[in-house]
C-alpha cells in the first residue's frame, strides 16, 4: 500500500471519536452482516449505491478496498459501486481521490472513462458509473450501502441483495464552481474513509478466530 494512504488509515483510526454514536450503531450493524456473509459464504461483496454513481459510492467503493486491504482481510471482502443511473465519476471526486495520493490513470475515453484507482503496487480498483444492478456487479449475495438520501428514499428494495442499509452523506456536489470546491469533496472523501476504515476494522478483529485466517 502507498504509505501516504497507509497513513492515512492509521489517522482515521485516531479520528474514531469524530463519529457519532448514531453512526458508530449503523456501521457496525453492517460490519456484523459483513461477518456473516463470509462465514455462511466465505466472502462478503459490498456494493455502495447512490443516484448517479459519480461521487460518494465511489469514495466507498475505493475505500472500503483500501480498508480491507489494511486490514488484512482483502481476501474476504469485495467493494463495488452503482446508481440508478449512469453518469460519469465526476472530474471532482477524481481531484480529491488524487490529493488523498491514489494514482489515477484512464485507458478509455469519452462521457463515461474508465478509471483505474491505485492504491498501492498491485493494489487498484476500477471505477466508472453504472447501473447498480450492471453485468460488472454481483448480481445477487451482496449487501447494499446506500450513500445519499435520494437513493435510499427510491430504492426500498435492492434486487439480489442480502441486506440493504443506509449510510446517507452530505452531497459535495452542492459546491461544484465554488470557492469551496476541492475543499468540501476532499472534506466528504475522508469522512467516508473514517467510517468505512472503523467499519472494516471492526470485521478485522474477528478474523484470526472468525474466519481462521
Amino acid at each position: 500500500m502507498f504509505p501516504k494512504i497507509e497513513k492515512l488509515c492509521r489517522k482515521f483510526e485516531n479520528e474514531r471519536g469524530l463519529i457519532s454514536a448514531e453512526r458508530k450503531t449503523v456501521l457496525k450493524t453492517i460490519a456484523t452482516a459483513i461477518d456473516s456473509e463470509i462465514e455462511k459464504k466465505g466472502k462478503a461483496r459490498l456494493v455502495y449505491i447512490c443516484t448517479h454513481n459519480s461521487r460518494r459510492s465511489h469514495f466507498g467503493q475505493v475505500w472500503a478496498n483500501v480498508a480491507a486491504e489494511f486490514y488484512g482481510i482483502s481476501a474476504l471482502i469485495e467493494a463495488f459501486s452503482g446508481g440508478t443511473e449512469v453518469t460519469a465519476l465526476h472530474p471532482n471526486s477524481v481531484t480529491a481521490l488524487k490529493a488523498m495520493s491514489f494514482e489515477i490513470t484512464s485507458n478509455s475515453v469519452g462521457t463515461n472513462p474508465r478509471y483505474k484507482i491505485k492504491f498501492g503496487e498491485g493494489l487498484s480498483t476500477s471505477c466508472f458509473s453504472k447501473v447498480y444492478e450492471a453485468s460488472e456487479n454481483p448480481q445477487k449475495d451482496f449487501l447494499a450501502i446506500m450513500t445519499c438520501s435520494h437513493a435510499d428514499e427510491n430504492c426500498p428494495f435492492i434486487p439480489g441483495a442480502t441486506k440493504r442499509f443506509a449510510t446517507p452523506y452530505g452531497d459535495p456536489k452542492t459546491f461544484d464552481e465554488t470557492s469551496f470546491q476541492d475543499e468540501k469533496y476532499l472534506e466528504r472523501a475522508l469522512e467516508i474513509g473514517r467510517e468505512v476504515c472503523y467499519m472494516m476494522s471492526l470485521s478485522a478483529s474477528k478474523k484470526d478466530n472468525a474466519y481462521g485466517c
